[in-house]
């Protein structure tokens, strides 16, 4: 990656996390693209080189998510049984190591939440996840030596895929005293892959 291109991803990643922060903080209705430009520290006009809507902002850090749990994958050894490393991977993933996990993961519970009210965002995370299943498939196809297109493979990505979603979608939903969102993403890995492989 070129220099030029890593400082293209440094700021949409920087407006991303400002968008993200103003979800949680302020819901969809009171965010806007001025306030997620001026909180990144941006022109309107730089947030909208990047950017088509407000709510597009918010893909590159949803994004990140999904690769981090595709390379926990990749880095799996190729020993361990597929469905044990789809799990593994979904664990080390979403598990809480520092600050930094602890509020990417607070911004997406805020994103999700604000997604209930907001069409835009929904689609922006539905996107997501349809581009992580794609992205999937050479993985599983890699670790199983079939093909991308297999039948088997293209529905453990959808269900792998479904079972992060899920999980993620339902801790955000939980207001007191939630479990860890890695031990809800290795029972629905576990329930929606089971007899996959």
């Amino acid at each position: 990656m070129s220099l030029t291109e890593r400082r293209k991803a440094a700021t949409q990643l920087e407006i991303a996390r400002a968008a993200a922060a103003l979800f949680a903080e302020r819901g969809s209705d009171g965010t806007t693209a001025e306030a997620i430009a001026d909180r990144a520290g941006v022109s309107l006009r730089t947030f909208y080189r990047y950017f088509r809507i407000k709510q597009d902002a918010v893909a590159p850090l949803l994004n990140f998510g999904a690769r981090r749990w595709q390379q926990n994958l990749a880095g799996t050894p190729h020993d361990v049984p597929l469905p044990e490393a789809l799990e593994q991977a979904a664990r080390r993933a979403m598990t809480v190591r520092d600050a930094d996990d602890a509020e990417s993961l607070e911004w997406a519970r805020g994103l999700l939440r604000a997604a209930a009210d907001d069409p835009a965002l929904r689609t922006v995370w539905a996107t997501v996840n349809q581009d992580s299943e794609h992205e999937l498939l050479p993985l599983l196809a890699e670790r199983t030596g079939a093909e991308p297109t297999d039948l088997q493979v293209r529905l453990t990505a959808a269900a792998a895929t479904t079972a992060i979603r899920v999980a993620v979608e339902t801790w955000a939903a939980m207001d007191a005293d939630p479990p860890e969102p890695a031990d809800i993403a290795v029972r629905c890995m576990r329930d929606l892959t089971a007899g996959l492989w």
